[in-house]
C-alpha cells in the first residue's frame, strides 16, 4: 500500500497494527464523514480571513492569519503524522489553521485576478470527485506500477520545491518554472496532474486500510490525509491559473 502522501504511507499503518475486534475499526463512510467535517472546519476558518481581507481592504491585517495558519499547520501536521491517536484532536486544529492560511492566501490571489478562487475551488472538487468514480468504478487503477511512478513524481517535485526555496533565500532561483511562460505553465499543469493522481492513491490506501481492520482512531487520520491533499491541489491549481491569467 503504497502512497506518495506522507501522511498516508506504508509504515503509518504499520505503526499502529490492526486488529481483529469487529468494533471500533475504521470504516469508509466514518472516514468520509470525518472528512466532511474537516472541509467544513476549513472553509469556516477560511471564510473568517477571506471577508477581514476585504472588508478592511488591507492586506496587513491578514498577514498574521497567513503566517500564523500556514506555520501552525505544519506544526500541527507534523505532529498529528507522528502521533496518530491524537488525530481526533489535532486533525480539526489543522483543518482550522489551514483555513486561516488558504483564507488569506486565495484573497490574495483574488484581488489580483477577480473570480479565479471560485474556479480554482470548483476544479478542486470536481478532481475530487471525477477520480473517485473514476476510481470506484475501476476506470483507475492503483497498481504498484501507478503507485510507484506517482510517489517517485512527487518526491521529484518535493526536492525541486526545496531546491527553490533554499535557492531564494540567496536571492536566485530556478529559472521560468514560476513564470507565466509556456515552460512555467507546463511544470504547474504537470504538477496539478501529479497531485491529482496522489488522491487515487489516498482512496486506495484508505480503502485498503479499512478492509484490514485498522482502528477507529484513524478514521480522523485518514481523513487529515486526504485534507492534505486536497490542500495541496488547490494550491497548484491557484498557482496555475494565476500564471494563465497573467498573459491576458
Amino acid at each position: 500500500m503504497r502512497t506518495a502522501n506522507p501522511a498516508l504511507n506504508k509504515k503509518t499503518f504499520e505503526s499502529i497494527g490492526y486488529t481483529s475486534k469487529n468494533e471500533n475499526l475504521m470504516t469508509l463512510q466514518g472516514t468520509v464523514n470525518k472528512t466532511g467535517f474537516l472541509l467544513t472546519f476549513l472553509i469556516l476558518a477560511a471564510a473568517y480571513t477571506w471577508n477581514l481581507y476585504f472588508e478592511t481592504g488591507n492586506p496587513a491585517a491578514i498577514m498574521p492569519w497567513l503566517i500564523g495558519g500556514g506555520i501552525g499547520g505544519f506544526i500541527v501536521a507534523l505532529i498529528t503524522t507522528f502521533k496518530k491517536t491524537l488525530s481526533p484532536i489535532t486533525a480539526p486544529i489543522y483543518a482550522v489553521l489551514e483555513g486561516l492560511f488558504l483564507g488569506s492566501l486565495s484573497a490574495f490571489f483574488e484581488s489580483r485576478f477577480p473570480g479565479i478562487v471560485v474556479q480554482a475551488v470548483g476544479l478542486t472538487f470536481g478532481t475530487l470527485f471525477a477520480l473517485l468514480m473514476a476510481y470506484r468504478s475501476g476506470l483507475i487503477k492503483a497498481t504498484e506500477n501507478f503507485k510507484l511512478g506517482v510517489t517517485a513524481a512527487t518526491g521529484g517535485i518535493f526536492l525541486l520545491y526545496l531546491i527553490s526555496f533554499i535557492l531564494g533565500l540567496f536571492g536566485t532561483g530556478i529559472p521560468y518554472i514560476h513564470q507565466s511562460g509556456i515552460i512555467g505553465i507546463g511544470f504547474s499543469l504537470v504538477v496539478v496532474v501529479i497531485a491529482a493522481l496522489n488522491l487515487v492513491l489516498d482512496f486506495d490506501f484508505i480503502e485498503n486500510a479499512t478492509e484490514n481492520g485498522a482502528p477507529k482512531y484513524m478514521e480522523w487520520y485518514g481523513a487529515f490525509g486526504l485534507l492534505v491533499t486536497l490542500i495541496w491541489l488547490y494550491i497548484e491549481i491557484l498557482r496555475l491559473l494565476s500564471k494563465l491569467y497573467s498573459r491576458n
